[in-house]
């Protein structure tokens, strides 16, 4: 599906499989070029932040439409990464996606450890 952004690097989304998968090689390329040609390193980085932000986001979009899903949860250390995390979390509140993050546990493997021992236990015990 090509760029996610004009100011962002070009990120490819397909499927294989029944999964959704994003395809990185273009960003790198852009990215490999820009450096080339002397771009500025701060220029670079935000470029590249930007892609990463607009790739999830997009991505997360299209799972929550498909899939009739409301609301996302940032949780993982990479959301402990302010501009991808805001990034992502504007992109996704700009289509009406509630945005969820730790706020009692940390953002990182604690958390996701967390997730998966409350989904663990959910499925031992099934509802009343």
């Amino acid at each position: 599906q090509g760029a996610v952004s004009e100011l962002a690097y070009p990120v490819e989304r397909y499927s294989t499989g029944g999964m959704e998968h994003l395809a990185w090689a273009p960003l790198w390329r852009a990215l490999l070029s820009d450096l080339r040609r002397g771009a500025a390193p701060a220029d670079i980085a935000a470029r590249f932040h930007r892609s990463l932000a607009c790739a999830v986001a997009d991505l997360a979009i299209a799972l929550c439409d498909a899939n009739d899903v409301q609301s996302v949860v940032l949780a993982g250390g990479v959301f402990q990464n302010a501009l991808l995390s805001q990034g992502v979390r504007e992109r996704l509140e700009q289509h009406g996606i509630v945005v969820l993050t730790p706020s009692r546990f940390p953002a990182g493997d604690g958390a996701i450890s967390l997730g998966q021992a409350v989904v663990a236990m959910a499925r031992a015990r099934p509802l009343q």
